[in-house]
């Protein structure tokens, strides 16, 4: 193929193949250096000496005031900086998110030098949160590949900072207030581990106790953030029991956590723009975050009540309370023999919410698909309180 040609085709994928993915200027924000004096330990002045942030800033007006620092994977030892770390900042910014991709220091950079990177970066978000319209109890940590262990890593090794230093920076907390994990090493110990991310990481033969320490999930316990982790089942750089161990940790610890293991997809993927399947895990993730309250500023509330058809409880559906704030979550129960009840944790935000109620029939003892049908949508209108609120909704059949 010509050389003109060649270019034209490159343009025509750029264009048409990656739309969710491009801001409007393609060049990476100009990096922001986390220790403008030096950084403590540093081994010499070069760039890979120099730790530092880049912004991918939504428009003012899609600014929902989350915040994700990203740590792109690379075993310790490299940076995916681009499809770890750029396009993932395009793609969260198109969705409201300010994202900071992170440039963290490597081998022969020895722990805790990373972990003190990403910690200094999350606690440098959270000093200018006011500055960047963020908000500072919305800041979570993302990771891919070994940048997913140094996100597990803060998710478990964070401190509330030093509230006397005079570093306004050092007296932040460096605890993420969620974090996302894909294909995420976990473990330096079990037989899954990623043996040379623990080499870059720790050097040869490191102290067992060490490596036990930054097996994540033996580190996990009740203060340990929501987590939202993907991985693929065919993964052959990093297994997916990495994924499975941590989740189970947070269940066990009763974590709010969403686990997703895509049957096919080699280790690496990044957004998986190329693969119609397993890319939708971004889609999950952003369905992660609204559902979890994380991509607004709101209250929820306890809901409960009854649902009755020409005064006949409903015998099997759904209840969805619907806000119309941007990027607040969605609420939604099972309705058994008419009751339903929604606890405050995932409930409806405070204020004027959309009520949805679907019929699954009255197949018993559990109905098919078929039976399926909506009762109403969103015509039933109802302002959520703080407390107190019984919602009894009684519907009239078409056939009266």
């Amino acid at each position: 193929m010509p050389r003109l040609l060649r270019s034209l085709a490159v343009c025509v994928i750029t264009a048409f193949g990656s739309t969710a993915l491009v801001a409007a200027d393609p060049v990476s924000p100009e990096p922001i250096l986390l220790y403008p004096d030096g950084a403590p330990g540093a081994m010499g002045s070069e760039e890979k000496d120099k730790p530092s942030i880049r912004i991918y800033a939504p428009e003012a007006a899609k600014r929902n005031g989350t915040a994700i620092v990203v740590c792109p994977g690379g075993g310790y030892s490299g940076l995916a900086i681009d499809h770890e770390g750029q396009q993932v900042g395009e793609f969260l910014r198109s969705h409201g998110i300010t994202a900071f991709v992170l440039k963290y220091r490597l081998s022969p950079y020895r722990h805790p030098i990373p972990l003190n990177d990403v910690s200094r970066a999350i606690r440098h978000v959270r000093a200018h949160a006011g500055e960047w319209n963020i908000a500072p109890n919305r800041i979570g940590v993302m990771g891919f590949s070994a940048g997913g262990h140094l996100a597990s890593t803060v998710s478990t090794h964070f401190d509330a900072g030093k509230p006397d230093s005079a570093d306004q920076i050092e007296r932040q907390s460096s605890r993420p207030d969620f974090s996302i994990l894909c294909y995420p090493v976990i473990s330096f110990q079990a037989p899954f581990s990623h043996k040379g991310s623990a080499r870059n990481l720790l050097g040869e033969n490191p102290d067992p106790e060490l490596l036990k320490s930054l097996s994540n999930d033996t580190q996990v316990t009740e203060k340990t953030p929501p987590t939202f982790i993907f991985h693929t089942q065919e993964d052959p750089g990093v297994p997916p029991q990495n994924a499975l161990a941590y989740y189970s940790a947070l269940v066990e610890k009763k974590v709010p956590a969403e686990l997703h293991i895509y049957q096919y997809g080699a280790h690496g993927v990044g957004l998986a723009i190329g693969d119609p399947v397993l890319t939708t895990w971004k889609e999950r993730l952003i369905g992660w975050l609204q559902t979890s309250g994380l991509l607004s500023d709101v209250k929820r509330a306890e809901v409960k009540g009854k649902v009755t058809i020409d005064g006949e409880p409903l015998s099997w559906g759904t209840v969805t309370f619907t806000s119309d704030i941007p990027g607040a979550p969605v609420a939604g129960a099972i309705a058994r023999r008419g009751a339903y009840s929604i606890p405050a944790s995932r409930g409806p935000v405070l204020g004027v919410n959309r009520v949805t109620i679907k019929t699954m029939g009255d197949v018993q003892p559990q109905p098919t698909i078929k039976d399926a049908k909506v009762l109403s949508d969103g015509e039933i209108v109802v302002e959520v309180k703080p407390e107190g609120n019984q919602f009894n909704i009684d519907l009239k059949s078409k056939s009266r």
